[in-house]
Order: C-alpha cells, then sequence, then structure tokens
C-alpha cells in the first residue's frame, strides 16, 4: 500500500507541478495582452484578478494533456534513474502494475477536464465577455454583426443576445414547410425566455400565400422552440465550443449555426476529450522500463515526448476533418486516441518482455 501510494504521490506530483508551470506560462502571455486595456479602464488589479480566474477553465482544458505527457515522463524517468523500478520488479511487481498505481492520477486529470470543458468554462465564458463588453469605453464599443442560426425547422436572425442567454434583441423569424417554401416571416424587437418558454414582445407576423402577403400585430405571443439560453450563449459567443448537451440538442433539431458533422464531432469529443489525458500517461510509460545507464532512458524519453506532441497534432487534424463533414465523426475523434494508445501498450509489452 505505502508503495503504491509512493508512485501515485510521485506521478501526481508532477503532473500538478507541469499544469501549474503550463497553465502560468498561458496565463502571463493571455494577460501580456490585456492588462494595459483592464488599467486603462480603471478596474485595477481586481479586473486583472478577475480576468485572469475567468480564463482558468479554458487554460486547464488546454494544458491538461500536455501536463500528464510531462509529469508522467519526469515522474516515471525519475523512479527509472532512481532504481527504484528495478527495486519494485525484484520484490515481484510488474511493470503493468507499476503503471496501474500512476492511473488514478491521470483519471483525477481527466474527470477536472471533463468538468472545466462542460461545466465551468461554458459558464466563465458568456460572464467574462459580458464583464469585457460592459467595461469597454463607450466610445470604442463596436456594435456586433446580427447572428443568424436554425432553431428547428425556423430560420432566425438576432442583433444581439444578453450575457444569461435569457433575451435577443431585433429578432427576425422565417418559417418554412417541408419544401422549403417561405411560409411566415415574424419580427419582434425582443425575444424573452421565461419558465421554459420563449415570449416575442410585440411581434409582425407576416404570413405568404401565394402571391398574397398578410400582416397583423400582437402585444405578445408565444414562440415554440427547442432553443435553451445556454445555446444562445454558445450561439452568440466568440467561438464557443459547444458543449454534449448542446450538440446534443443541435443534433435534435436545436439551435445549431454551424454544419451537422460540426456538433456530431463535438459530441463524440466530448467523451473522448478527457481519454487524451490517459493516452498521454500510457506514452509516458515506456520510461519506467528504460536503463539509463545503456542510453535507452534518453531515446525514450525523447521518443515519447515526441509521440505525444505528434498525437495532438493527429488528433486535432482528424477532429478538423469531422468538423468538416470530410470524415466519419466517430473515427475522426476516437481514431488518434486509439492508434496512438495502442502504440504506447505495444512498445510497454516489448520492453516488459
Amino acid at each position: 500500500m505505502r508503495l503504491q501510494l509512493y508512485v501515485l504521490k510521485t506521478v501526481a506530483t508532477r503532473i500538478l507541478g507541469a499544469a501549474l508551470i503550463l497553465m502560468s506560462i498561458l496565463q502571463v502571455l493571455d494577460l501580456l495582452d490585456v492588462t494595459s486595456d483592464i488599467l486603462d479602464r480603471g478596474l485595477g488589479m481586481a479586473g486583472v484578478a478577475f480576468y485572469a480566474g475567468m480564463r482558468l477553465p479554458r487554460l486547464f482544458e488546454q494544458v491538461a494533456p500536455i501536463a500528464v505527457l510531462a509529469g508522467g515522463l519526469f515522474a516515471f524517468s525519475g523512479l527509472a534513474r532512481e532504481s527504484a523500478v528495478v527495486a519494485m520488479r525484484a520484490s515481484g511487481i510488474s511493470g503493468y502494475r507499476i503503471v496501474g498505481m500512476a492511473i488514478p492520477a491521470a483519471v483525477a486529470v481527466m474527470l477536472l477536464d471533463a468538468l472545466c470543458g462542460q461545466y465551468l468554462a461554458p459558464r466563465a465564458d458568456p460572464a467574462l465577455a459580458d464583464w469585457w463588453k460592459n467595461t469597454t469605453p463607450v466610445a470604442e464599443r463596436k456594435v456586433p454583426a446580427p447572428r443568424t442560426f436554425r432553431a428547428g425547422g425556423d430560420l432566425v436572425i438576432g442583433a444581439s443576445a444578453s450575457a444569461s442567454g435569457r433575451e435577443i434583441t431585433s429578432v427576425t423569424i422565417f418559417r418554412r414547410d417541408a419544401k422549403g417554401i417561405l411560409m411566415e416571416k415574424v419580427e419582434a424587437p425582443t425575444a424573452r425566455y421565461a419558465n421554459g418558454k420563449w415570449t416575442l414582445d410585440q411581434p409582425k407576423t407576416t404570413r405568404f400565400t401565394g402571391d398574397l402577403a398578410q400582416t397583423s400585430t400582437a402585444a405578445s405571443t408565444s414562440w415554440p422552440s427547442g432553443l435553451r439560453p445556454r445555446d444562445v450563449q454558445s450561439l452568440f459567443g466568440d467561438d464557443a465550443v459547444p458543449t454534449a448537451a448542446s450538440a446534443q440538442r443541435a443534433l435534435q433539431n436545436g439551435a445549431s449555426d454551424r454544419p451537422e458533422s460540426f456538433y456530431a464531432t463535438h459530441l463524440q469529443a466530448a467523451f473522448a476529450g478527457p481519454f487524451v489525458s490517459l493516452v498521454m500517461l500510457l506514452l509516458s510509460a515506456p520510461v519506467a522500463l528504460a536503463n539509463f545507464r545503456s542510453g535507452q532512458g534518453a531515446v525514450l524519453l525523447t521518443g515519447g515526448l515526441a509521440a505525444g506532441l505528434i498525437f495532438l497534432v493527429a488528433n486535432g487534424m482528424l477532429t478538423a476533418l469531422g468538423e468538416s463533414g470530410s470524415l466519419s465523426p466517430i473515427l475522426a475523434v476516437w481514431a488518434a486516441p486509439a492508434i496512438f494508445g495502442a502504440l504506447a501498450i505495444r512498445t510497454f509489452l516489448a520492453l516488459e518482455g
């Protein structure tokens, strides 16, 4: 039990250290671009701290795989140099069990990565964007471009949305029949979400029947739609990454402004993403069985680092192909983890003999 805790503590400490260093570097680079603007707006160091804090979930999501790779390489190479692995194997502990002792650290990173990507970051991003917009000097504010998206069978144009996603301004809704022919156009100054449904304020409805167009107005009317406030935040956000829930709603005639392949790929990526950290741990594992006196350790250390970086590049390229529809979403998301994970296991088996 003590041995297992020692290995786990060593790996977890190295991963945590790598994550903190990488996040600090990215945070500094990010703050170099915005600190002067924050201070010019009179927000002081509290504004800088707020910005940095709201960026933490996305930064951790970015560095998690590399932190596991770097931490695993440092931890396993340290155990090998100290002859701790030799002592453990001499006492009857296999290399498989040694790696198994380190897996809980990778699982913890996987869970935290999923928490950041699916829960924390999607809530922090809109809040940060709204804070940044509201603190921008009036003279420097730019009118956002209208957003066009699909909500079920409706084609919708909205000028802007609130930070909570519960209000859309200058809404225009186009309704079409099964053949795609325009049947109705609804224009409203605002659309509000309350009690689980959307309401259009002062809508102006134009119905098209053949060559005739009939217009009517009302104080308010309900808008039956599967659109949710979280979807609105994503649609009106800058380069927002859809969560598993929003991607699934988009595929089920919810809100979308991208091709179906984009959401299908991100739905798969929401489940596969955390497993990237586990693949990184497997890529670093062969270093534990290396003989550093013969130079094998340096080769495996360099090879593990190179394999991890190539894996990230290949995974990103395949995901982009899946988003564009050039590749099956399942193949685009799961191919790289499966291939590189198998190569890592094959290498480890060869070294274990």
